[in-house]
């Protein structure tokens, strides 16, 4: 598990990863995509449950 973590920390601290980090970072401020993802979050909550 360990190996896990540090490929994310890798990951994390390249380029790449602060590019998606940053696309992330605007995605959740706008809020459309906020909402959208709510949504998304609220059915696969209500799935488990059923």
């Amino acid at each position: 598990m360990a190996g896990i973590v540090e490929r994310i920390k890798r990951f994390a601290g390249s380029p790449q990863g602060r590019r998606a980090t940053e696309q992330v970072r605007r995605a959740a401020a706008d809020p459309r995509r906020r909402a959208q993802a709510q949504r998304m979050l609220g059915r696969l909550r209500g799935s488990r449950r059923r």
